[in-house]
């Protein structure tokens, strides 16, 4: 059996939340794990982005004794690129890390991300002459340039072609080769969820529990997963 320590957890206490007369969330806990890439799956509607909200500090929790991720620095990426179109790629990337660096040092990491994500020689495009697929690689590498200890990630390859998506993830794959990040990523396609991710956790009911931790070393294939759902 595997044996954890509290060190390698970010644990997430005391999730309450009610939309209307639907109970969403009662006295939820769950544990994510450092330094991996930490998968939300279940059927659509469950509360999976909900959750994300939540622990986030986008949308209040419904009782006063909780805490959020935000102690960590978080960064996002989410299904839509959310870029500012009257700047460039590079300026866009650049953007969140304004207060935080010097120019040159953000110019320096700006590369660094854009090379990483395969592609540097768009960094002088604006937005809008860009095709969704590099827009989305524009929006992981401003996600990863922030300095954060968690990056969460919405379905973010949902709108995205297949070729697309599987490049899209392998530069993603490229990025946590080299850098030690918590990803907390939600998604509904489960071949995603087994190319990414150190850990599925499949939610469901109502109010909603964890059905099942899934470790990357488990035999467990995608029809077993669909069962679970």
């Amino acid at each position: 059996m595997e044996t954890i320590n509290k060190e390698d957890l970010i644990s997430i206490n005391n999730i309450n939340k009610k939309f209307n007369e639907k109970v969403v969330f009662k006295n939820f806990n769950i544990d994510f794990y450092k330094n991996k890439v930490n998968c939300i799956i279940g059927k659509s509607g469950c509360g999976k982005s909900t959750l994300l909200n939540i622990i986030s500090g986008i949308i209040p929790n419904d009782n006063e004794n909780f805490e959020t991720i935000e102690k960590y620095g978080v960064s996002y990426i989410f299904q839509e690129d959310r870029l500012v179109d009257w700047l460039t790629v590079g300026e866009n990337i650049t953007l969140v890390v304004k207060k935080l660096y010097n120019k040159k040092m953000s110019d320096e990491l700006c590369e660094k991300y854009l090379d990483l994500v395969g592609i540097k020689e768009y960094k002088n495009y604006y937005p809008q002459m860009l095709s969704g697929g590099l827009r989305q690689r524009v929006n992981i590498a401003r996600a990863f340039i922030y300095p954060s200890k968690i990056v969460i990630m919405d379905e973010p390859f949902k709108s995205i072609d297949v070729i697309n998506k599987e490049i899209i993830m392998n530069n993603f794959k490229k990025i946590l080769e080299r850098e030690e990040r918590t990803v907390l990523f939600v998604t509904h396609d489960i071949d995603e969820a087994l190319l990414l991710s150190d850990k599925i956790y499949v939610l469901g009911n109502s109010p909603i529990n964890i059905k099942k931790i899934i470790d990357k070393k488990d035999n467990i294939g995608k029809i077993d997963i669909y069962k679970l759902i």
